[in-house]
């Protein structure tokens, strides 16, 4: 059990399965929670992304859940990090996205809290088109540094909130963010962090981030205490 703030978190390993393949997760539930999020994670990447837990524990000092999971399995990684194609399988890494949705609707210690997405690089897009497909599922979204334009056909579909966030210095992302930003038809907003670029290693930077990601998820998510 983790401590954050004076907040207690809960913090256990868990395990979906998707398409018979085992994904592996990481859940922390702090007390009194108001939502839960769902971490996408970007390319070449995996739970344990340094940058992805920092915003991770900021959300749950807030009193924020967090999920995070490996999207592909150890062997599919593996794959990846010699074709880096499966990255770039927006489908496969929405359907796991949908399954890890399905199991927090479902899970105990879960079950009534809203659910957000947070998506980055490649894995924004799929964020962006599991909740498309489950719009009664997912109440809000993030992205960062993401690749929303990889979310195609599935834009116009999306219903939740979403905030794209952007390195003022990562100029051929932001002109991909501002494309798919006019296809999205729900609340949206499109955040460019000055100074910063695609992994936000600036100082300051992805303290940035994290405060807006925050600021999105509470708005959104805030709901019934567990």
């Amino acid at each position: 059990m983790a401590t954050g703030l004076g907040r207690e978190i809960q913090e256990r390993d868990v395990t979906i399965i998707s398409d018979n393949n085992r994904i592996e997760g990481t859940l922390s539930l702090p007390d009194r929670a108001r939502g839960v999020v769902l971490f996408a994670h970007g390319s070449g990447s995996s739970r344990f992304s340094p940058r992805n837990q920092y915003v991770a524990r900021v959300l749950q000092q807030g009193g924020l859940a967090t999920l995070l999971i490996d999207l592909l399995t150890h062997e599919e990684e593996q794959v990846d990090m010699q074709t880096a194609h499966l990255r770039f399988d927006i489908d496969l890494l929405a359907t796991r996205l949908i399954e890890a949705t399905k199991w927090l609707a479902l899970n105990e210690t879960t079950v009534k809290l809203r659910i957000g997405y947070f998506g980055a690089s490649t894995s924004a897009a799929a964020a962006l088109v599991a909740a498309a497909q489950r719009p009664d599922a997912v109440h809000a979204i993030v992205s960062r540094g993401g690749r929303p334009d990889l979310a195609g056909i599935a834009l116009p579909h999306v219903k939740a909130p979403t905030l794209l966030i952007v390195g003022g210095n990562d100029g051929p992302v932001i002109q991909m963010n501002r494309s798919a930003l006019a296809q999205l038809n729900v609340e949206k907003r499109l955040e460019i962090i000055p100074g910063a670029t695609h992994l936000f290693e600036e100082p300051g930077k992805l303290e940035r981030v994290a405060e807006l990601a925050y600021q999105w998820f509470n708005r959104c998510l805030g709901g019934s205490v567990v």
